[in-house]
């Protein structure tokens, strides 16, 4: 059975987790998935770190979590990834949005979080990001719109209208969550690169967006302890298209902690 899409493993503060126990003496990784997405995502990648306690969850309002209401903040996240942590220190790895999480916890506990890996974690709080990206895009509709006008934005229209009715549905149903974390990340910066202390992996695929790019390569020039790795022939879905390369990003993050 897929990672991610059997039964859920256990619930912390009614998230719904995920646990694929490895034999690499107890090394954990969690993985965080960006805006309208979910853990199992990140199936490929997971079967590609046998040797890793790899633990992913599906963050506040989305997939199996859906139940648990909608984070209004990005500090609310943060408060969930660090619950899901518990007390013993893990890498962690996020995906997009996942990535500004990932790096906002290594602010607030670098006793828990010894290294980070963000791959094409947005910065849409700088003036420079464009207004039409996916989440700009969002964030001009209401939030029933919100949803379907964002993954237009990441699998074009084609791709959206290709996706099963009920799959679309829930999608849509998602609108709320993305524009409450999307405008969270335009009101003010949540962290500030020269603040995250510990390894920092910022990475990216040749085939992405220019901004999502540029954002990556300005957080491995700011932090203090960062390093840029480039996947060459991915787009932004890089731990789907490219789950050897993307596992090989997280096993970085892991040899830096």
């Amino acid at each position: 059975m897929s990672p991610g899409k059997g039964p859920v493993d256990r619930r912390v503060g009614g998230l719904a987790v995920y646990d694929a126990l490895g034999d690499g003496g107890g090394r954990r990784v969690v993985l965080v998935h960006g805006s309208m997405d979910r853990a199992a995502s990140f199936a490929k990648t997971v079967r590609r770190l046998p040797d890793l306690d790899v633990i992913r969850y599906d963050r506040r309002g989305y997939g199996r979590s859906g139940h648990a209401g909608v984070a209004p903040t990005v500090q609310a996240h943060v408060d969930d990834l660090l619950a899901v942590v518990g007390d013993r220190p893990a890498v962690v790895v996020g995906h997009s949005l996942g990535g500004v999480i990932a790096l906002c916890a290594a602010v607030a506990r670098p006793d828990l979080v010894p290294s980070v890996g963000a791959f094409e974690s947005p910065m849409s709080w700088l003036s420079t990001w464009p207004s039409r990206s996916a989440g700009g895009l969002a964030l001009a509709a209401d939030a029933d719109d919100a949803a379907e006008r964002f993954m237009r934005g990441i699998v074009g229209d084609a791709g959206w209208e290709q996706l099963p009715a009920r799959t679309r549905a829930a999608r849509r149903s998602e609108g709320p969550t993305l524009v409450a974390e999307l405008a969270s990340l335009r009101q003010a910066p949540p962290y500030e690169p020269g603040q995250v202390t510990v390894p920092v992996l910022a990475g990216y695929g040749t085939e992405s967006k220019p901004y999502h790019q540029d954002a990556a390569r300005r957080l491995a020039d700011e932090a203090p302890l960062g390093e840029l790795v480039v996947i060459e022939g991915s787009g932004h879905a890089a731990p789907l298209t490219h789950a050897a390369e993307f596992a090989a990003f997280v096993r970085r993050a892991v040899e830096r902690a």
